[in-house]
């Protein structure tokens, strides 16, 4: 996958040096014909550096059109989840429905033997690295094995670690996926594009949401969601003020949630029945759990009861880039019942919950509801 950004760029280069016969693929995924958001995802210019890459790279190029699945499995699901009352992570939707997932299914019905990307993780397989990341890889061959379970790890550089965004892909995808800058850091990266002369050596990183970019959520959300006028009040039932539909707000959140002047309230209750949002100051019990209940399960592990046994040291990762908690887990049917050894603020509904043992990802779920 050739997303024009230095990350895929240098991806590319890395498996062509090792032996593979490369092909560079743009996902196009994302068309809006709102003006308004419309520019946010350069999706042209995208495509030309993408190009352009590849034709530095000497290698063949293509562009995959995925938008309708995009729109029926991750924007529906954006607003769908919005609309519920929970704020979702569309970007684990991504990886999970499109690129590990629809662009898989079409890339090995093409014939492929592996697909690859710029994610900042690892795999492993039968003790060994899958494929060997930087400039002195030697040949693949020796480097790649496909018997044994693949293990999904931590990037080296945890400031641009994205394992959290792949704990949905199905595990057994696994064994034909390449992370080829998994084991470096950033700073490298960007060195090997510049000796490399890859003319995105010094493109900036993508922001924001995977399928839009860098815009404002809420307005973003009004295109889809209707404000509907509700009441704001504390823990003892006082109103205090109103807003315009609890969909537009997240646990914790508190721009917009306190009245003018005075304490600072948080947002720690939206009932989507009633539209009504419960505020809290900061000091507020219930801003903070102790534990949570998770569904929607998904394990990169044999036998996860085993690994997540009372004596195991499992860490929990409640959102992206958040320090990670030990917790306690137990698993029942679809659900995963998560004791947290210190409490979290703002354990977030829609959000997902990662479990890791040291740098290896178990497995995850969706955060239904806190347990304060």
């Amino acid at each position: 996958m050739m997303s024009g950004g230095v990350d895929s760029s240098v991806a590319g280069a890395l498996l062509k040096k090792q032996g593979f016969d490369v092909v560079g693929v743009y996902m196009k995924n994302w068309h809006s014909t709102n003006p308004e958001f419309a520019h946010l995802c350069p999706w042209e210019q995208d495509i030309r550096d993408a190009k352009a890459v590849a034709a530095k790279l000497q290698i063949p190029f293509k562009v995959w059109n995925f938008e309708k699945q995009y729109r029926n499995r991750v924007v529906k699901y954006f607003f769908n989840e919005y609309r519920a009352g929970r704020t979702p992570n569309p970007d684990v939707r991504c990886n999970s429905q499109i690129k590990f997932n629809e662009f898989y299914k079409k890339a090995m019905a093409e014939g492929t033997e592996y697909i690859a990307s710029g994610h900042y993780a690892r795999i492993v397989t039968s003790g060994r690295w899958q494929v060997a990341g930087g400039e002195n890889a030697s040949d693949h061959q020796s480097h790649i094995t496909n018997h044994g379970l693949c293990q999904l790890l931590t990037g080296v550089d945890l400031t641009k670690d994205q394992s959290y965004f792949l704990w949905d892909i199905d595990k057994k995808v696994l064994q034909k996926i390449l992370f080829p800058i998994g084991d470096l850091k950033k700073s490298e990266v960007r060195a090997i594009a510049k000796r490399l002369h890859l003319p995105v050596a010094d493109k900036k990183d993508s922001q924001g949401i995977c399928f839009i970019g860098p815009i404002d959520v809420r307005a973003y959300l009004e295109t889809e969601l209707p404000q509907k006028t509700g009441d704001v009040v504390t823990e003892s039932g006082e109103k205090i003020g109103q807003h315009n539909g609890v969909w537009f707000y997240t646990q914790g959140q508190r721009k917009g949630a306190s009245p003018g002047g005075g304490i600072p309230y948080y947002v720690v209750d939206k009932d989507v029945s009633t539209n009504i949002l419960t505020v809290a100051p900061r000091a507020s019990k219930r801003l903070f759990a102790k534990g949570l209940v998770a569904n929607n399960l998904n394990w990169l592990v044999e036998k996860p009861n085993r690994l997540l046994s009372p004596t195991a040291k499992i860490q929990a990762v409640i959102r992206y880039h958040h320090a990670p908690v030990s917790a306690s887990v137990t698993i029942k049917d679809d659900t995963a019942i998560v004791k947290l050894e210190t409490s979290q603020r703002a354990v977030t509904p829609g959000q997902s919950i990662v479990f890791y043992s040291d740098d290896q990802l178990l497995g995850g779920g969706v955060i239904d509801s806190a347990v304060i």
